[in-house]
């Protein structure tokens, strides 16, 4: 079969592709471009804490849903590869259902996003030690209108906390601010499809990343996933209003504004 492997024909020959269906190619290529544009010119992240971020092994990053649009996601895995010491990927867990749409279910799995099934984040976590990264609020959390925004909803979806638990990796809480005013909901229609600019709005990012928790440190009590959830939380919610009171601008502050 490895023989009969070099005569099989490829549309890429060179790429590389994981199990999981990342290719390093398409992510290199959307990275240098779109990524790299929104990262440092449109959003002009601003990062604090990224050595919280394990080094090596398994690590469970948990963030507040900031947005309609999922660029928080995008810009939080860039960070990580940009700004820690050892610059690893990030997996983005997502709704299962995205792999039902046409085309962007193919092109989200090429980028690295899987979709959030107890076994594929048991796998990640234990099995392969890599990063992984959640929006536990859900839905719930993107359809926030402008009045709620960094109103943290409750962590409706568990199964991310008890598969880190199970795994027995850090849990690490990341608060974003600056995607719910680039991607806000500014209206409904028929009351229930959240509407929202058509072009992200050039709100500057502020991210965070915030000391881990150990679930291997933590009593019985404080293992579980409600416990643990709400304590995950609390934790982001006091931080996303610490850095609100320090920021003067959505659109720009100083970085001595959020040390």
């Amino acid at each position: 079969m490895a023989d009969l492997r070099d005569h099989l024909p490829g549309l890429e020959p060179e790429r590389r592709i994981t199990d999981w269906g990342r290719s390093e190619r398409a992510e290199a290529l959307v990275d240098r471009t779109l990524y790299e544009f929104l990262y440092h010119y449109w959003f002009r992240v601003e990062v604090h804490g990224a050595e919280n971020v394990p080094g090596a092994g398994g690590a469970l990053l948990v963030a507040n849903r900031a947005g309609l649009v999922p660029f928080d996601g995008a810009m939080i895995a860039r960070a990580v590869r940009q700004e820690h010491p050892r610059g690893r990927s990030v997996h983005l867990a997502a709704s299962r259902s995205f792999s039902a749409v046409p085309g962007l279910g193919a092109l989200l799995t090429k980028l690295g996003v899987i979709a959030a099934h107890p076994a594929n984040l048991h796998r990640l976590l234990y099995d392969e030690q890599e990063l992984v990264l959640a929006f536990p609020e859900g839905g719930a959390g993107a359809h926030k209108p402008v009045r709620e925004r960094y109103r943290l909803r409750a962590f409706m979806e568990s199964e991310f906390v008890t598969a880190a638990v199970a795994a027995g990796v850090p849990i690490v809480p990341v608060a974003v601010l600056g995607g719910e005013e680039a991607a806000p909901v500014v209206g409904r229609l028929a009351t229930r499809l959240p509407i929202s600019p058509p072009v992200p709005l050039p709100a500057k990012f502020l991210i965070r990343f915030l000391e881990p928790l150990r679930p291997q440190a933590l009593s019985l009590a404080e293992r579980d996933e409600r416990e643990l959830s709400e304590r995950l939380r609390g934790v982001i919610q006091d931080s996303l209003v610490e850095m609100l009171s320090r920021r003067r601008s959505p659109w720009y502050s100083s970085s001595k504004e959020h040390r």
